[in-house]
């Protein structure tokens, strides 16, 4: 499947100026280091939807209660979907985990590839921008492995019972996975 992904990216680009690529999915299946993968191989800017999540003044009962609602789809839309739509310079601001506060903006010049990365990156607010969604479906048996091996105990029971049961309601609600172009399966 990986080949399809590929040849579909190769395709655009002979065919189009520039190709916005979404990899959405959920914790643990694989999207940054695919993100990697293909930064490699096409030199191209990689954007990560974890660097949009909610600053605390954000995180209201309701929001969080949202399919989707615990990223920051305003700051995204602003800082990334318009300025890719018109070609013009992105003013990226990364959030920061550990003083959960946004940093100062970098500026990131459109390039002929650009990949969005993470949960999250396809939701519906955002309109239909971009070229290509590929949807990492992660069997939940693996996913909980890698999790375990990434994070450790501790931590990953914040994944089991709080980030994944609000992964699964936005797939499910919002119908991510039907609605992305490719589904590779790990």
């Amino acid at each position: 499947m990986i080949v399809e992904l590929y040849k579909s990216i190769d395709t655009m680009l002979k065919n189009k100026e520039s190709v916005v690529v979404a990899i959405e999915g959920g914790s643990a299946g694989g999207k940054t280091t695919l993100s990697k993968e293909l930064e490699q191989r096409y030199q191209c800017t990689v954007l990560h939807m974890d660097d949009f999540f909610l600053r605390s003044e954000q995180r209201t009962k309701e929001r969080l209660a949202e399919p989707g609602g615990n990223v920051d789809r305003e700051r995204f839309y602003d800082e990334v979907v318009v300025p890719l739509i018109n070609r013009k310079k992105m003013h990226y601001r990364r959030f920061d985990c550990r003083t959960f506060s946004v940093l100062p903006a970098v500026e990131i010049e459109p390039d002929t590839l650009t990949i969005v990365e993470g949960v999250y990156s396809t939701h519906p607010y955002f309109g239909k921008y971009y070229d290509l969604s590929v949807f990492i479906d992660i069997d939940s048996n693996l996913q909980k492995e890698r999790i375990l091996r990434r994070n450790g105990q501790e931590k990953a029971q914040r994944f089991f019972e709080e980030w994944i049961p609000m992964e699964q309601k936005y797939f499910k609600t919002m119908k991510v996975k039907d609605k992305c172009d490719l589904v590779l399966r790990v």
